[in-house]
């Protein structure tokens, strides 16, 4: 990738973060993914912030390495490799000035992430105002407004209810029985039976919710809460759906390159216009 190719940084790089960055990166784009020191990220096979774990992973042909550096990530990208560094603050962003910051933290609040942090500001899902935090915002819940782009006013508030797969909802997801260290006795992709132990929280057992495949499970020695979502159970039971981006990523992923190619639209309207 050459100099000249527009930089963007995404906020987040869980499953949807992750989602965003891919598409972003195979539009051409040269992408930097930041996240926590220890990412709560539960689809950890699919998601570039498990490269903050492992110092690399493979999502969808697309590599992924981990940097501690900011300006490690010119090195990267000639190589054909997509960054991703542990920067909770986002230092990176004034440090790289990018064109383009997506918000992809899911934290049903905004973080910190301002209007005026890009040339183009696109943030995910409920928390943020388009017009005031950011230039648009990108609906991630479930139904027929997935992945549409809002030019003006919010998301749909967060309904504390997982979106249905297989007809489960709220009983697909697993949460924690106490506070402790999670360590995981089944490994993402197995086939589960409904109350198998899949893991464990110190010496307490976490039992599957359903039967279906175990479609994510946070990193071992993560410090969880009682009632935090440690697991996710898919009861489709399809095994390959585990080590790729999902339906709901890749359409909200969607709606993040029509903001962005939108907005770079508007800009070279004006800058002719003005020529």
């Amino acid at each position: 990738m050459t100099r000249d190719v527009p930089i963007a940084i995404v906020k987040g790089a869980g499953d949807l973060g992750t989602g965003v960055a891919y598409r972003l990166w195979k539009c051409g784009f040269r992408v930097l993914c930041t996240d926590l020191e220890q990412p709560l990220v539960i689809r950890r096979t699919v998601a570039f912030a498990s490269a903050i774990y492992e110092g690399c992973i493979t999502v969808e042909g697309v590599a992924c390495q981990r940097i501690i550096y900011a300006d490690e990530a010119f090195q990267l990208w000639q190589r054909e490799t997509l960054p991703v560094i542990a920067d909770p603050g986002a230092r990176t962003v004034q440090a790289l000035r990018p064109e383009i910051v997506v918000d992809a933290i899911m934290a049903k609040r905004n973080t910190g992430t301002a209007i005026h942090d890009a040339p183009c500001v696109v943030a995910l899902g409920p928390g943020f105002t388009a017009g005031q935090d950011c230039h648009a915002v990108i609906e991630t819940q479930r139904g027929h407004d997935l992945g549409r782009v809002i030019w003006s006013g919010s998301a749909a508030p967060n309904t504390g209810i997982p979106g249905k797969i297989g007809g489960e909802d709220a009983r697909r997801v697993v949460r924690a029985p106490c506070d402790g260290q999670l360590y995981g006795r089944r490994a993402i992709g197995d086939l589960v039976k409904e109350g198998e132990v899949i893991a464990q929280v110190d010496r307490t057992p976490v039992h599957a919710t359903l039967s279906g495949v175990l479609r994510g499970l946070l990193h071992d020695g993560v410090l969880v809460k009682a009632g935090m979502k440690i697991a996710d159970v898919d009861p489709r039971g399809e095994q390959r759906f585990c080590f790729s981006i999902s339906d709901k990523a890749l359409a909200v992923a969607g709606g993040v390159l029509e903001a962005v190619f939108t907005l770079r639209a508007r800009w070279q309207r004006q800058n002719v216009a003005s020529s």
